[in-house]
């Protein structure tokens, strides 16, 4: 093998992100042994107090949501505008 001083880094980094990757699998697995199970058979993964909260998330996302749209609706309009403007003069 190789040794060089960007190779240890490259090997260093390798199983950092590889330990991340096992640490997300294993959190999934937890998940579908523990919540979907539970969820099938009628109860609550949260609590009334999460459910609320996941609730009230929800409402403000979806404002914001539609806010940055309406927001960046009209700017590509106006970028639409000036488009057809611009490629309008060239053509003449």
């Amino acid at each position: 093998m190789i040794e060089g001083p960007t190779l240890g880094h490259d090997e260093s980094m390798f199983l950092l992100v590889l330990g991340m990757l096992l640490s997300v699998a294993l959190a999934i697995a937890v998940v579908c042994v523990v919540a979907i199970p539970a969820r099938r058979e009628g109860r609550d993964v949260l609590t009334p107090k999460g459910e609320d909260m996941v609730s009230q998330v929800r409402e403000k996302t979806g404002s914001v949501v539609e806010s940055a749209r309406e927001k960046t609706g009209e700017a590509f309009d106006a970028a639409r505008e000036k488009v057809a403007e611009v490629t309008g003069a060239n053509e003449n």
